[in-house]
């Protein structure tokens, strides 16, 4: 994948390979159009129900660059990160009693795609933008991710049913 680009409608996010925005939408909530376009794909999350045996696959098998498993108690996940040629998978594992990937493992044994993420040059000024178009900042203020930057996710159900995290960067 080059790039991957999102397009708001009124229903919500499609994936587009043209452009985040139309400039209608950009232009009606007076943003300048580079604040609230998203760049690159930064990465891919998958929730994994044995962290060990999916590293060994990326690592083993597929020849891939695996970092070790990364805990973060404040999103209830521990990561190992997976660097491809042009962009990153985030193999993600229960952390904790109170952790998402826990119930998403319930209801996906095997695991799956949890979420996918993309870069925006900053990240207030898209949930402004995103909010004003109608879309839900499922929080009410920026985390900070895996990369020690600033986080928000996108309701899956504003976004055909896929769960987007934003990165500053």
């Amino acid at each position: 994948i080059n790039m991957l680009r999102l397009a708001i409608s009124s229903r919500g996010c499609f994936a587009s390979t043209t452009r985040l925005f139309s400039t209608a939408p950009l232009a009606s909530a007076g943003l300048p159009e580079e604040i609230a376009r998203v760049g690159r794909l930064n990465h891919v999350a998958i929730a994994v129900p044995d962290l060990a045996k999916s590293a060994a696959l990326y690592r083993d098998y597929l020849g891939a660059k695996v970092y070790p498993p990364e805990n973060l108690p404040e999103h209830g996940v521990t990561v190992v990160f997976v660097q491809l040629a042009n962009t990153k998978f985030e193999l993600l594992h229960p952390y904790g009693e109170k952790s998402p990937i826990a119930s998403f493992l319930q209801k996906n044994p095997s695991g799956g795609m949890h979420h996918v993420c993309l870069e925006v040059p900053d990240i207030r000024a898209a949930m402004a933008h995103l909010k004003k178009l109608g879309l839900r900042v499922l929080d009410p203020e920026p985390k900070i991710g895996a990369h020690g930057k600033p986080v928000v996710f996108l309701h899956p159900k504003d976004c055909n049913g896929v769960l987007i995290e934003l990165e500053q960067v």
